[in-house]
């Protein structure tokens, strides 16, 4: 895997020829499935050798996992460790609420003998693993401009929803990550309103990711089923029993034609293009938006790209500048543990 230019990343140690040939373990923990990557860095890119998922759930605490792994594939004298997690990390440390782990890097370097270890949220680890994407990887929604002429906008929902971006210096682009998903959401019409209401009975505080993430997906679909009376078939309901259900969703819209599951994914894109239009007025995105995460990947032959576009660039004001902006659905899966890796490598002299 090497650099792709359209992501002038800032990584100041990819000219370092100490930063060549270094072993190093990447990770990226989720709610559900722990992937971890056995990597060899070169030349400013990478190289995989291994990749194993482990059950999230079936393990006490990521120490183990990480044991498993050196232990699975005979591992000695890993340099580096790289971590991928879904929360905020301070100071080295995080305690992401979806895993209930409390992750410290100075304990994992102390513990399994690494020269050096780095932990990243999530979203800001696929910004960085997104400049090793290639041009197939990224499916355009629509096209104007180039991603390094200005900041870039990056939404992912998938088990939560994730935003971060990349700020553009003049030369390169700089990850950063945002809890802007935590935001409270706010409606638009008195529908909306409804579902709202809805939420907030549940709730409390309605954030987005209430609405845009694989929960907020059954909360629209349960929002037309429980109080918009939409009928739900009952194979369908023991398809959701014993299945995944963003996937059974899916399914029932496209090939069963299930009205209440094309409406909840109408539905969910249209939330989805409102949120994308937040961010990429927040962050001043003029360089583009990248849409990553398993929902819009899982999906993305449902996405009416034109129709998205319509309602994206909606604004009292902004209009002129949203509409020049691209904007790209991410359909590599693996962004957070290859950028995990990739900033461990060559984000340091």
């Amino acid at each position: 895997m090497i650099l792709n230019p359209k992501f002038p990343l800032y990584l100041p140690g990819v000219k370092n020829g100490n930063n060549d040939n270094v072993s190093i373990i990447g990770a990226n923990l989720r709610e559900d499935i722990t992937t971890l990557g056995y990597f060899v860095s070169s030349n400013g890119g990478l190289e995989i050798k291994i990749q194993n998922n482990y059950p999230t759930k079936e393990y006490a605490s990521f120490a183990d996992i990480l044991k498993k792994f050196i232990e699975d594939n005979q591992l000695e004298n890993v340099k580096r460790l790289a971590m991928a997690v879904p929360g905020p990390v301070i100071n080295g440390k995080s305690h992401p609420a979806r895993l209930g782990w409390n992750l410290d890097v100075e304990e994992y370097t102390r513990d399994f003998g690494f020269e050096k270890a780095d932990m990243l949220n999530d979203l800001e680890a696929s910004a960085y693993g997104m400049g090793l994407l290639e041009d197939a990887d990224l499916d355009p929604i629509y096209t104007s401009g180039h991603l390094e002429n200005g900041n870039v906008a990056i939404l992912a929902p998938g088990n939560g929803l994730g935003e971060a971006g990349y700020f553009f210096d003049g030369k390169y682009l700089r990850p950063f990550a945002t809890e802007g998903g935590h935001s409270e959401f706010s409606p638009r019409t008195n529908v909306e309103v409804e579902f709202y209401q809805f939420l907030n009975n549940i709730y409390g505080i309605v954030s987005w990711e209430n609405v845009l993430s694989k929960g907020g997906l059954f909360n629209i679909y349960r929002f037309l089923r429980d109080v918009k009376r939409h009928p739900e078939p009952e194979w369908l309901a023991d398809r959701f029993a014993n299945g995944n259900f963003v996937e059974e969703l899916y399914k029932a819209a496209v090939e069963e034609d299930v009205l209440i599951c094309k409406i909840a994914l109408d539905t969910f894109l249209e939330f989805l293009a409102r949120e994308a239009n937040n961010l990429t007025l927040k962050l001043k995105a003029t360089g583009g938006l990248l849409i990553s995460g398993d929902i819009p990947q899982a999906i993305a032959d449902y996405i009416n790209k034109d129709k998205f576009y319509e309602k994206y660039k909606i604004s009292d004001k902004m209009e002129e500048m949203l509409r020049n902006i691209p904007i790209y659905l991410i359909k590599n899966k693996d962004t957070g543990l290859i950028g995990a890796a990739l900033y461990t490598a060559y984000y340091q002299d």
